[in-house]
């Protein structure tokens, strides 16, 4: 069974066009309600989280009228962190979890992603199976087994305690001033509380949400804002989420960033060390960097490649006891807390090792020498396949052959937005850019 509707992490686009329209949120909701409340019974139950897209509004209603249309009773989370609906899901009981949040995306687009029983993303197949049912007319419940809805205050709260229960026992903040950037996304009241409650002098950044600067300017797709707090304020260290929280950059006492792949660098060095890191293995994507791969070999570690996507990341971890995975863009994954990505979580983890060794953010966030890495993005049109023309299959092949021995290529389309992403390595900076030049102006060509 295939999926169309579906990409790598659920349901996304622009806000008010196909297929995020509040007409298909409703049959997203019936279908998601009639696959979880298959037995007639009157006590499901779905948690709904968003961030602060204003056009959030319009699918949490649509959401709702099409789940309690099949029984379901839906608990409204309100603004909360996509890990938060992950961790409530399981702790109230629920069989579904929604996060309505386009994550990095600008404010006009939105999506909608789900979690089973468990807290972990729903699979590929539970994906198709409910994609099948969307296309079926639904038959909604009967007048006395319509679902209820009500709102959940204390989410963030219960979001907040779980996150702070993570950090070393005893250990606090104090005398560290942290930089927060909440991308004006849905940590930009949990995530100031949790650091302030530790014991950190905080300084808030992208806090003040408008429905429309979500990620704008600031955040973990844009750290500039971020960093000029961090040198202006004196601060140790920053912390730069995405709009939902579940993506995390770190910025030294300089304001120089380092990625997921440094931050995963460190936390699978410092877990080995401390015999935590299961199976010796860190979980990480074909985009995560060569020069990660070297440093793991180095310390006598395992990197294992998956698809991008922090689901195949989760997957191959649930699949073989890995407890450590992520992505070069800032998921971090750490199964021994959350059953998802999670920025907070992994920026407390940060500063724990800050505190433990008693060591400069910026003796930190460089584990391992970057091999050059050149990524660049080609928009194409509904209904095109650029791939499929001859002459960009040429010019890939050609640029295959030049980087044999000296670095590899990456070409895919992007599972949350309409691009081909092309991404090569390779420790000979004019080459690098030489493949990566000639293969975009062939996709170019061709949209």
């Amino acid at each position: 069974m295939t999926r169309k509707l579906f990409g790598t992490d659920g349901v996304r686009g622009k806000a008010n066009q196909y297929p995020m329209t509040a007409e298909m949120a409703l049959k997203i909701g019936a279908a998601a309600g009639r696959y979880f409340r298959n037995d007639g019974s009157n006590g499901h139950r779905v948690v709904i989280g968003k961030d602060t897209r204003l056009s959030g509004y319009m699918f949490e209603s649509a959401l709702t009228a099409g789940l309690t249309s099949t029984g379901m009773n839906v608990l409204l989370l309100g603004p909360v962190p996509t890990p938060a609906v992950g961790l409530l899901t399981t702790s109230m009981r629920a069989d579904l979890g929604i996060m309505i949040s386009a994550s990095h995306n600008p404010h006009h687009d939105n999506g909608i992603k789900f979690f089973g029983p468990d807290g972990f993303k729903l699979s590929d197949e539970a994906e198709a199976e409910i994609e099948a049912l969307i296309a079926e007319a639904v038959e909604p419940a009967q007048a006395k087994n319509i679902g209820r809805a009500k709102r959940i205050d204390d989410g963030r709260f219960r979001y907040a305690e779980r996150v702070k229960s993570t950090f070393t026992s005893g250990m606090r903040l104090d005398g560290l001033k942290v930089v927060i950037d909440c991308a004006n996304g849905a940590a930009h009241r949990v995530a100031p509380e949790v650091l302030w409650e530790l014991g950190a002098t905080v300084i808030p950044v992208g806090v003040s949400p408008d429905g429309y600067n979500i990620n704008d300017g600031c955040g973990s797709t844009d750290t500039s804002a971020a960093a000029e707090a961090v040198v202006r304020e004196g601060a140790h260290v920053g912390i730069c989420l995405d709009g939902d929280a579940d993506r995390v950059m770190i910025l030294d006492e300089n304001g120089k960033v380092a990625d997921g792949d440094q931050l995963m660098a460190l936390m699978a060095g410092r877990w080995a060390d401390q015999d935590r890191l299961n199976g010796g293995t860190l979980v990480a994507t074909v985009m995560s960097n060569l020069g990660l791969e070297r440093y793991l070999d180095g310390r006598g570690l395992r990197l294992e490649r998956t698809a991008v996507g922090d689901r195949y990341v989760v997957e191959a971890m649930r699949a073989n006891g890995w407890n450590l995975g992520g992505e070069q863009s800032g998921h971090i994954v750490m199964t021994d807390y959350a059953t998802t990505g999670d920025g907070l979580l992994a920026g407390l983890q940060f500063l724990s090792a800050m505190i433990e060794g008693g060591d400069p953010a910026s003796a930190l966030t460089k584990r391992f020498e970057t091999v050059p890495q050149m990524l660049k993005n080609v928009r194409y049109g509904v209904g095109q396949n650029p791939l499929g023309v001859d002459a960009v299959q040429k010019s890939i092949a050609d640029a295959e052959s030049r980087l044999v021995g000296k670095g590899r290529l990456l070409i895919r389309k992007s599972g949350t937005e309409p691009l081909i992403r092309v991404m090569a390595e390779c420790e000979d900076d004019a080459l690098l850019s030489e493949v990566v030049d000639s293969i975009v102006a062939e996709v170019t060509a061709a949209v």
